[in-house]
């Protein structure tokens, strides 16, 4: 027997493949600038060709830059997470690493076939040149001879430049405006982390939406200059808000001078807001580790006084028309509806409505058109008015419980139950009557019960009785009780539940006492009727009383007896704590 060893053999063809990870060459840049941004680079600077020149794409930045042997043994290591070497954070600004899959040097090839590294750090110029057409003639990646070019630079020199070169024919040009909304989203706020892209420097106006601009002179604050965009995308963004920047610096995180506290203003609207505002009067109002201003200082509520008039009037203008399209899709909806209410609550109604499409806007219209119903129920009916007097009074706690019951079982449900309730008291009420009717006779009582076994306990409730059942109880009594007998037949009911299990109950009037003979007779109808039925069968005595010669020791398994007054007893006392807990969810 021979043993020798093998290896995996890494295609060529990995570079493409890995290059082809994403889904757009503008995010395959952005993969570019990450790796700027773990080399703890300040400035980035991107050129894109115009289309069909045939010019190159050119990323720059003044990060570390890399040496040869970090070229050789890092950079050229593929699938190597610099994590694991360097750890979660950069060494000079302490910035989070982005880089986590050793791949992203690829991303360049998924938009041109050439790519060119030109590396410095340290006094040496390193670059280096991966070709498509290289990587299509071997085999195995690591057989591909890659050129390294060395030459001495001045030492203060640092930094990285990508070119990409013959780019694809079949794909698009890289589009500015896209690369700046991708780019935006993570290093739209960064203070250390300049990017130009073409001649013009990531801001505040490369929003996609509108762009506004103000400079204003406040009493106490002083000068403050307000400029923010308003998204026109449909999805709200990363990092929405204005940022409060005094001296220069940013301060905290981004917010929305009160907007955000404001029941009129739709929430959904805030995560369109982008921008900052430069305000350095509040100087002396920022707390020692420069992350929030002071939250009672009058200068900064003079300040969101001045921005929130300026921030609403801006979103009405370019989002009013789109609510007052739906405000007129519904008014259509719901046209009989309103015309058929008095004047002057038509009027209100228009401008509960109007409230309502604010409250939810971008919500879709099936989500809207309900809370529209429910406001016209209530100035059609009084019953849904009455509703909503009580959910208004109600604490926010008490609302979350039926929106959890109702969630669960619906309204009509609740109702259905409450009446059921009710419905039951009734029942109790006719059944206590019969129970003290000393005329009471046990067919009587089996035509009452025979259909309201809840009575007994909810454990009761799934049994129930059918043709064969009744059929078996009277093979068994009809072949004992004939003749002079017949006058005294018990009244005997026989039940199943789902799970096949049987219940026996012997009716005795309501006068009468449960004695020894009684539970004898019982238990014989069982033994007699097992002859039938494969499983067990559970016997339950119903009787006025008990007399003092029933065994309660040394009793056949699975039998009890109960006495009426004690079973309507405890029946109306779970009733009452049905239809109290029903009237504490309702309040």
């Amino acid at each position: 027997m021979s043993h020798s060893n093998l290896r995996f053999q890494v295609d060529s063809r990995l570079a493409t493949l890995l290059s082809q990870e994403y889904t757009s060459s503008e995010r395959a840049l952005k993969e570019l600038v990450d790796n700027a941004w773990d080399a703890d680079a300040e400035q980035v600077t991107i050129v894109l060709p115009k289309p069909l020149s045939g010019d190159p794409i050119v990323i720059q930045d003044d990060g570390t830059g890399m040496t040869e042997e970090e070229l050789r043994r890092h950079y050229l290591s593929i699938a190597a997470d610099r994590r694991s070497r360097r750890g979660e954070r950069t060494s000079g600004k302490n910035r989070l690493v982005k880089g986590r899959k050793g791949i992203g040097k690829f991303a360049g090839l998924m938009a041109a076939a050439v790519m060119t590294l030109e590396t410095r750090a340290r006094g040496r110029l390193c670059c280096i040149t991966l070709r498509l057409d290289d990587l299509s003639q071997v085999e195995d990646i690591e057989q591909l001879n890659i050129g390294l070019q060395s030459d001495p630079c001045g030492p203060e020199l640092h930094g990285t430049t990508i070119t990409l070169s013959d780019l694809h024919q079949g794909l698009a040009y890289p589009d500015a405006n896209r690369l700046r909304q991708i780019l935006l989203q993570d290093y739209g706020r960064q203070d250390d982390f300049a990017i130009t892209i073409d001649g013009k420097r990531l801001d505040v106006d490369d929003v996609s939406g509108s762009y506004s601009e103000q400079e204003e002179e406040l009493p106490s604050a002083g000068k403050v200059k307000l400029r923010f965009s308003i998204s026109d995308g449909k999805s709200g963004l990363r990092q929405p808000g204005i940022t409060l920047r005094v001296d220069g610096k940013a301060v905290g995180r981004p917010g929305f001078f009160g907007l955000d506290q404001r029941d009129d203003f739709p929430s959904k609207l805030l995560r369109k807001l982008y921008g900052e505002i430069e305000a350095d009067g509040l100087r002396d109002h920022i707390t020692a580790g420069w992350d929030a201003a002071v939250e009672n200082s009058e200068l900064l509520r003079e300040v969101e006084g001045y921005v929130q008039p300026i921030l609403r009037e801006a979103y009405e203008q370019q989002y009013r028309r789109e609510i007052q399209l739906a405000q007129a899709r519904l008014q259509r909806a719901i046209l009989a509806r309103l015309s058929a209410l008095p004047e002057h609550k038509r009027v209100f109604a228009d401008r509960a409505i109007k409230k309502i499409l604010d409250k939810y806007y971008g919500e879709p219209e099936s989500k809207v058109e309900p809370v529209v119903n429910v406001l016209l129920e209530a100035m059609e009916r009084s019953d849904y008015r009455i509703l909503l007097e009580h959910i208004a009074e109600a604490t926010p706690g008490d609302v979350a419980g039926v929106a959890e019951r109702l969630d669960e079982f619906g309204l009509a449900e609740m109702a259905f139950l409450v009446q059921q309730a009710t419905a039951r008291q009734v029942f109790l009420d006719q059944l206590d009557a019969l129970a003290r009717d000393a005329a009471t006779t046990e067919a009587v009582v089996h035509k009452a019960l025979e259909r309201n076994l809840w009575v007994f306990g909810p454990e009761y409730s799934l049994f129930s009785s059918n043709s064969t059942l009744r059929r078996q109880v009277e093979d068994v009594l009809g072949e004992t009780y004939t003749g002079d007998k017949a006058n005294r037949r018990p009244d005997l009911l026989l039940n199943e539940n789902l799970g096949g299990q049987y219940l026996l109950i012997e009716f005795k009037r309501p006068s009468h006492a449960l004695n020894h003979d009684d539970y004898v007779q019982a238990i014989g109808y069982r033994h007699e009727l097992a002859k039938y039925l494969g499983s067990p069968i559970q016997v339950l005595l119903v009787g006025g009383s008990r007399s003092s010669d029933f065994p309660t020791d040394n009793r056949e398994p699975h039998v009890e007896a109960r006495i009426f007054g004690q079973v309507i007893s405890t029946a109306r006392r779970q009733i009452e704590w049905l239809l109290r807990t029903a009237e504490t969810c309702s309040n």
